[in-house]
């Protein structure tokens, strides 16, 4: 038996999924991915010394109007009332890598784990466009699920 799949009709025809007869939770999304470096870019990153300027400053805003904007990224996305988003680095010199943690949160009818991806994803594309001038090889990396809460599918925490 195959699992019925929510965005596609008895038609085989794609549709957006109605959730208007679903509870209104709270929702909690977290995502991760990373950006690694070479030593040499991650110091001038670390120093602010990079030629288009303050990476992680740029990147955390990038992160932030990239999830308020994920329904017009998305086809099949719900355009959700955001109550908070939150781009969070850390930075790890031995590794010459930016991990990057994106949160999400609405009270709503639906999840926003793509609310969290896509900033996770915006803020490590930033970072590589604000890099790349120095270095061409950046690795984007790791893009994960780490958290959702709410919702009928209740609480998911990924192994660490």
């Amino acid at each position: 038996m195959t699992a019925k799949l929510s965005h596609i009709d008895e038609s085989g025809n794609t549709r957006m999924v109605d959730v208007g007869q679903k509870a209104v939770t709270q929702r909690v999304a977290i995502a991760e991915t990373q950006v690694v470096l070479s030593a040499q870019t991650f110091a001038m990153l670390s120093e602010n010394a990079l030629p288009k300027g303050d990476a992680l400053a740029t990147a955390k805003i990038a992160g932030i109007m990239a999830a308020k904007r994920t329904a017009d990224l998305i086809p099949m996305c719900h355009p959700l009332p955001l109550s908070y988003v939150d781009v969070r680095f850390s930075p790890d010199a031995e590794r010459s890598t930016i991990r990057i943690e994106a949160e999400a949160r609405t009270a709503s009818q639906t999840g926003v784990e793509m609310e969290a991806f896509t900033a996770a994803q915006a803020a490590a594309l930033t970072i590589y466009d604000m890099c790349k001038a120095v270095q061409r090889d950046i690795e984007i990396t790791g893009c994960r699920l780490l958290h959702k809460s709410g919702g009928k599918s209740g609480t998911y925490n990924a192994p660490r």
